[in-house]
């Protein structure tokens, strides 16, 4: 614990708070808080739920159960743990998660100096740039948490904290009746937007790159690895809650701005010529580059290094080019397409990840039972599937006429409940079979 001093701690809070705060975190509680009007924070309580609570548990579960979300996933199956792994890594990768931090990136820093004409060509310019440097940067895994602690991370703040601070002070507009489902189930609402974060996914694949710079301090305790791990989380914890509620606040004096905005980068971007000009317009563009930035640099690390330990055949700077140039087709579909296409599956995987999260925390309280973990899993993913066709629009009937019966179905969360039952009735089963690492 001595190798790891208070100001390594600070560095790597800061290195786990921009490694989160980055596509999902700048755009989506502006759009919250626009929609949701004056149920706003019950609204951003939901969201941070999911959005700070999650990503910080999921990070420790990783720590306190291993070195890598594998390690975490098996505990209920090996097949599962292979299977869900790969999954994760992929949904939070080269298919969504790192596209999706180029085509913010663009939408709110570059689109507004882009002529209308020239968006197409503009962003793949953009994208070739910006995975140019997150592949450079990614490369040299080692020194993430020097540059980012000490340099990148400081300046984002500073440049966010000034853009809530001038809207505080001199508001754009005021806030209005809350929209849609936010009039009637604002906290699970925001509960469920706190999925397109993608934080709690990327809490499982970040965890290996939080782990990896506290044992590069010489710390390889698995009880003081996991205590650093809290104390440097909390303050992530602070900083993004701090951040989502500012940027919320801001997104509730937007409807003159930016009235019925397709996404939050409209929105921030709008408001930020309103209340800074084109200075204001440029500040905004360079937080949300470094946020971005951050963020991919995070995301290719983690799955660079998953899938080179898991197919040796394949180098670590082979799988980081590989995922570089993926993205870069991925992300010129455009935000709110991908964004579109992104929700309905998260619909189906959060359910999954949020039970694993959970569940690992009373592993000593239920023995390590497998079942306990396999049977709410089952019941999550069940239910999470059947939830992801209906967010693509296809309703099959009589399977959702039973779901209906569920309690919190309708509020999109009507895999909790039986995930609960399941993990218990999971317990009883292995405790008669006596198999605690079995089925």
């Amino acid at each position: 614990m001595n190798d790891f001093s208070r100001r390594d701690t600070v560095k790597l809070g800061l290195l786990m708070f921009a490694l989160f705060f980055g596509a999902g975190n700048m755009i989506f509680p502006p759009l919250v808080g626009q929609q949701a009007g004056t149920n706003t924070w019950l609204t951003i309580a939901g969201f941070l739920i999911t959005g700070v609570g999650l990503p910080f548990l999921g990070v420790v579960a990783v720590a306190r159960s291993g070195n890598q979300l594998r390690d975490l996933a098996g505990k209920a199956h090996p097949v599962f743990g292979i299977v869900f792994t790969i999954l994760v890594y992929l949904a939070i990768g080269p298919f969504f998660g790192v596209p999706r931090t180029a085509t913010v990136a663009f939408e709110i820093g570059a689109s507004p100096f882009v002529p209308t004409s020239s968006n197409g060509l503009a962003l793949l310019l953009f994208t070739l740039l910006f995975f140019a440097v997150t592949a450079w940067l990614a490369l040299k895994p080692n020194k993430i948490m020097d540059r980012f602690g000490n340099v990148l991370t400081p300046i984002l703040l500073l440049i966010v904290a000034t853009i809530v601070i001038v809207g505080y002070v001199n508001p754009s507009g005021e806030n209005g009746q809350p929209q849609e489902a936010y009039a009637q189930h604002p906290f699970t609402s925001g509960f469920i937007e706190g999925y397109l974060t993608l934080d709690a996914i990327a809490a499982l694949v970040f965890g290996i790159i939080v782990i990896n710079a506290i044992k590069a301090k010489g710390i390889t305790d698995q009880k003081i690895l996991t205590k650093v791990t809290i104390k440097s989380g909390m303050i992530a914890v602070i900083g993004l809650c701090l951040v989502y509620v500012g940027l919320a606040y801001l997104g509730t004096t937007s409807r003159t701005v930016a009235p019925n905005a397709e996404n939050g980068g409209i929105i921030l971007t709008a408001l930020a010529y309103k209340l800074m000009g084109t200075w204001g317009q440029l500040l905004l563009g360079i937080a949300v580059l470094l946020a971005c930035l951050t963020t991919s640099v995070g995301l290719v690390s983690a799955c660079a290094t998953f899938f080179s330990n898991t197919f040796k055949r394949f180098s670590y700077q082979a799988v980081v080019l590989v995922i570089c140039i993926f993205s870069i087709g991925i992300g010129n579909i455009g935000l709110t397409q991908l964004i579109a296409i992104t929700l309905p599956i998260l619909i189906g995987i959060y359910p999954l990840a949020i039970v694993l999260i959970t569940i690992s925390f009373f592993h000593r309280l239920f023995k390590g039972y497998r079942a306990v973990y396999l049977f709410a899993l089952v019941a999550a993913g069940v239910i999470g599937f059947f939830d992801m066709l209906k967010a693509f629009g296809i309703i099959i009937g009589p399977i959702t006429s039973v779901l209906n019966y569920l309690p919190l179905y309708e509020e999109g969360i009507g895999w909790l409940v039986p995930s609960f039952i399941a993990a218990i009735i999971g317990y009883f089963y292995a405790k008669r079979c006596q198999a605690p690492e079995q089925f």
